[in-house]
């Protein structure tokens, strides 16, 4: 079975979410494409989604997400795991124009990465990253230390692993 057929078994049997009592229900970490995010809010699975634009294909179809989700009165708070300097200035940048954005997930344990990959990296003070006034992303990445740094090849993430009592 795919794991797109999975996860819309799972999400029929999530309640609507105005049905639900309790802290609002976040999902779209592991949600790539604006298909997948069409069977959430057709079954008002959630209030929050969080995609990544590392995964979603970049800021346009992370901000075409954000707008399936605002008829749906879905917040945005763009999931940024998968981001250090270079994503979490695009995420920052598309953030800034959705109507629904709410917050955006940041890592400060990847605050020396990120000034290693970026001098001029964009980093948390109290709370908040300031859009930077630079042009395109509105920072400068270090070619040079990313040609010395060695590729090491991540193990394969299994997906679509749910308990079968889900199912």
């Amino acid at each position: 079975m795919q794991v797109s057929q999975r996860l819309w078994q799972v999400l029929q049997r999530v309640p609507p979410t105005n049905e639900r009592l309790g802290p609002p229900v976040v999902t779209g970490e592991e949600i790539y494409t604006k298909a997948g995010y069409r069977r959430v809010f057709d079954s008002a699975a959630a209030d929050i989604i969080n995609p990544d634009v590392s995964n979603v294909g970049g800021i346009l179809e992370l901000k075409e997400i954000a707008a399936m989700a605002e008829p749906y009165f879905v917040a945005v708070s763009p999931h940024n795991y998968n981001s250090t300097s270079v994503a979490l200035a695009a995420t920052v940048q598309v953030s800034v124009t959705l109507p629904n954005f709410l917050i955006a997930e940041y890592f400060v344990a990847f605050d020396e990465v990120s000034r290693h990959i970026a001098p001029d990296a964009l980093l948390a003070n109290s709370g908040f990253i300031e859009l930077p006034l630079k042009p395109g992303l509105g920072i400068t990445v270090d070619e040079a230390f990313m040609r010395s740094q060695q590729y090491r090849e991540n193990p394969a993430r299994k997906f679509g692993v749910y308990h079968s009592s889900v199912l």
